[in-house]
C-alpha cells in the first residue's frame, strides 16, 4: 500500500494535470494536433483525447470500488477508442474543459478516502485484483507519461 505521504503527491499530480496539459498543447494548429507523438504512435489530438476518456474510465471505477463489493472492472480497447471520430477530429478544447472538471471531482473524491478504504477491491477482467491504491499509482503516472510525450512531441518539433 501507498503511505500516507505518497498518496498526497499522487493526489497532486491528479489536481495539477490540466494546467500541464493546456501549457502543453497552448498554441499548437490542427497540422501540429495531428502529428503523432512519435513515430509510430497516436497524435497530440489522439493523446490528449484518450488522456480524457482513461481518466473517467479511472474515475468510474473508484467509485465503482468505494460503493459496491469487489465490482467487476471492464477494460476497454484503448487503439479502437482513439480511432473513432470524436478523438481523432474533435478540438482539443472539449477534452481540456473535461479533464479540468473531472479532475477537480477526482482530486476531491481521492481526498476524502479514508485510510482505510485505500485497500478496497475490484475485479478488472483482464489485470485481475486491483485496490484503490494501485489505480491511483496508476492513473497519476499514466497522465503524467503522456503529457511528457506531448511536451517531447513538441520540443523535438520545435513548435514554439
Amino acid at each position: 500500500m501507498l503511505s500516507r505521504d505518497e498518496r498526497i503527491r499522487r493526489i497532486s499530480k491528479i489536481r495539477t494535470l490540466p494546467t500541464l496539459l493546456e501549457t502543453a498543447v497552448a498554441g499548437l494548429n490542427d497540422t501540429q494536433l495531428n502529428t503523432p507523438t512519435a513515430p509510430g504512435k497516436w497524435t497530440v489530438r489522439q493523446t490528449l483525447h484518450h488522456i480524457a476518456d482513461t481518466n473517467m474510465n479511472a474515475y468510474l471505477r473508484m467509485k465503482l470500488i468505494l460503493t459496491e463489493e469487489k465490482p467487476i472492472i471492464k477494460p476497454f480497447d484503448q487503439d479502437a477508442w482513439a480511432a473513432l471520430a470524436d478523438t481523432t477530429t474533435v478540438p482539443v478544447t472539449a477534452s481540456l474543459a473535461l479533464i479540468k472538471g473531472l479532475h477537480e471531482r477526482w482530486a476531491v473524491l481521492l481526498e476524502s478516502i479514508p485510510e482505510d478504504k485505500w485497500g478496497k477491491e475490484g475485479i478488472h477482467l483482464k489485470n485481475g485484483t486491483i485496490t484503490l491504491d494501485e489505480l491511483l499509482d496508476t492513473y497519476s503516472r499514466h497522465g503524467e507519461s503522456h503529457l511528457g510525450q506531448i511536451t517531447k512531441a513538441r520540443a523535438l518539433n520545435n513548435w514554439k
